[in-house]
């Protein structure tokens, strides 16, 4: 890796599909009724705002420039939202369940990295890949609550 950006493009990766992550859960709530699901949702999207204001923290710590747009994830979440009205909210929590899955593996791969600073594999490791994890099984049990 050359530049100071360079070294800090994982994050910025990361707060991507944070700022993604955001968008689709806003969209999900649209089209989820049942209550326990929305409260869940709510709080699980709180959780990403959470993570894109640390993720920009820190790049803007260790002076990078944070990206402001969610870029290509961006389609993700119209493709969940388009899920969500279509064929309920099932797949709506199937989808968000498959987004949290695919960003439970950037942040795995990322932590893999070696040329990763050390202060920033706990950042990652103690408080966001944990919340990953626990994102997945909120919505299993969101599912499972509605069969």
């Amino acid at each position: 890796m050359d530049t100071l950006q360079d070294n800090l493009e994982p994050l910025n990766r990361l707060l991507r599909g944070e700022l993604s992550a955001v968008e689709t859960y806003q969209q999900a709530l649209e089209s989820v009724s049942e209550q326990q699901a929305v409260v869940e949702l709510e709080r699980i999207s709180m959780e990403h705002s959470q993570a894109v204001s640390l993720l920009r923290e820190e790049i803007r710590h260790f002076g990078g420039v944070a990206d402001e747009s969610s870029g290509a994830w961006g389609l993700w979440a119209q493709a969940v939202e388009g899920t969500a009205k279509v064929f309920g909210t099932t797949a709506a929590l199937k989808a968000l369940k498959e987004g949290e899955e695919h960003g439970l593996k950037e942040y795995q791969a990322i932590m893999n990295d070696p040329d990763l600073m050390p202060e920033l594999k706990s950042l990652l490791t103690e408080r966001l890949q944990l919340r990953q994890k626990e994102h997945i099984e909120t919505l299993v049990r969101c599912m499972e609550t509605l069969h």
